[in-house]
């Protein structure tokens, strides 16, 4: 049975500027913070990697999880910090806040880059789209209570969900 979404992770050259937006910027706690050094078998294993040395950090918002990765070996490729969001791969991440404009109001005034400030997108769906340090793209939504991906909405729901989905993965 599928429980939900645990997590997302992104590979960083720097973890605690990364940190320094998602928790203080943005409000994530952190959960974990750890480091291991070459011959771990088991991470490499996992991570289908040789020789891996590095750190994990696991930030908490709200049910869900966001793990940093700052790798010491191996040595990773750049991404593009001003790829598109139609590019291949991860696209962005999105939080859910109760006043999208101040918060827009306070991110900017922070200097976080952002694409457009705050639009209407749907009726009951306000979003923008900014960037971390390292380029990828965040967005920050604001929906009404009654839409029905609300965090409000889904608290009323959660004793009615199905018990599997379709048994697939």
């Amino acid at each position: 049975m599928l429980l939900g979404l645990h997590h997302v992770a992104i590979c960083t050259p720097d973890a605690d500027r990364l940190i320094g937006f998602y928790r203080d910027r943005l409000g994530f706690a952190v959960a974990v913070d750890q480091s291991w050094e070459p011959g771990v078998d088991l991470a490499d294993t996992v991570l289908g990697l040789e020789g891996t040395a590095g750190r994990q950090v696991l930030l908490k918002i709200g049910n869900a999880y966001l793990e940093l990765f700052e790798f010491r070996s191996p040595a990773g490729r750049a991404a593009d910090p001003d790829r598109r969001v139609c590019d291949h791969g991860y696209t962005h991440l999105c939080i859910d806040v109760d006043d999208l404009d101040s918060t827009y109001e306070r991110l900017l005034s922070a200097g976080v880059r952002f694409t457009s400030p705050p639009q209407d997108l749907l009726p009951g769906v306000r979003t923008c789209y900014s960037r971390d340090p390292d380029g990828n793209v965040v967005e920050i939504q604001q929906l009404s209570p009654r839409h029905p991906f609300s965090a409000a909405r889904a608290a009323v729901d959660h004793d009615h969900r199905p018990s599997d989905v379709g048994g697939r993965v």
